[in-house]
């Protein structure tokens, strides 16, 4: 995707694959312009449907389709990284892609959002005939993962407690993202609140090096949208801040509002 997480792009460049960015718009990534046939085209996408990293579109049924008929008739491959689904706040919840066709998609799922990021542990949902190489590739790089961190998370999904964590978490961080958004209302506008655990703040023409200036100087540890843009993706210049609200402790939360508010133009 035109706007991604660089660890993507390293991993894959240190697999010596090389990627090309696929633009991304208000309604996602646009994959009705993925390239031609496996070899002559691309031979696997990464994506991010649910909630498109860092823009935060959802990516539309039209495009769903259009990515699933790619995979489809070139062979292709769809690694999809969903790795905020739990925290969705508008509508219902956005289905895996996966589900279109197991197949030929590669579902990716993480609880460092749900849980926490030093709990290292993820999981993927592999075509069968992807199996047997995914599984030699992890035990070549990482063989040793948790077994009781591993069956503490099974009984913690068998007995309904995760269910019932990533339900209270949903509503703390809601009611998060509501006061960001109407901390900041009338002076930047505001997007990819839907689901996640960030924001995008659009800001005037002229005014987003002063405003990382500023953030820094509060202690801010926020980062401008194009640091997510792919090398080679023809972008417009879009002067926007992605800002997270998961971090902060529940007593800093409020100082945290203030200083962002004074980081702002």
């Amino acid at each position: 995707e035109g706007y991604g997480l660089h660890h993507h792009r390293d991993a894959l460049a240190q697999a010596g694959l090389r990627t090309r960015p696929l633009a991304v718009d208000d309604a996602g990534a646009r994959t009705e312009d993925l390239p031609g046939p496996v070899g002559a085209g691309a031979g696997a996408v990464l994506l991010t449907p649910a909630h498109q990293f860092p823009t935060g579109a959802a990516l539309t049924p039209a495009r769903r389709a259009a990515a699933v008929d790619w995979a489809r008739s070139t062979g292709g491959i769809i690694v999809e990284d969903d790795y905020d689904g739990e925290f969705r706040y508008d509508g219902q919840s956005v289905g895996a892609l996966q589900g279109l066709d197991p197949d030929r998609v590669v579902y990716l799922g993480t609880a460092s959002k749900s849980l926490a990021p030093g709990l290292r542990m993820g999981w993927m949902v592999v075509p069968p005939g992807l199996l047997d190489e995914v599984v030699a590739a992890k035990g070549r790089t990482d063989w040793t993962s948790s077994a009781v961190d591993q069956l503490t998370l099974a009984e913690f999904i068998r007995s309904g407690a995760y269910d019932r964590h990533v339900r209270g978490m949903r509503l703390r961080y809601r009611r998060r993202r509501d006061e960001l958004v109407a901390a900041v209302s009338g002076r930047v506008a505001v997007s990819g609140i839907a689901a996640g655990l960030h924001a995008v703040l659009d800001l005037p023409a002229g005014t987003e090096a002063a405003a990382l200036r500023s953030a820094a100087w509060q202690d801010l540890a926020v980062v401008p949208l194009s640091f997510f843009a792919h090398p080679d993706a023809p972008l417009a210049r879009r002067e926007a801040l992605v800002v997270g609200y998961g971090t902060p402790p529940t007593s800093a939360w409020s100082a945290t509002l203030t200083a962002l508010l004074a980081a702002l133009p």
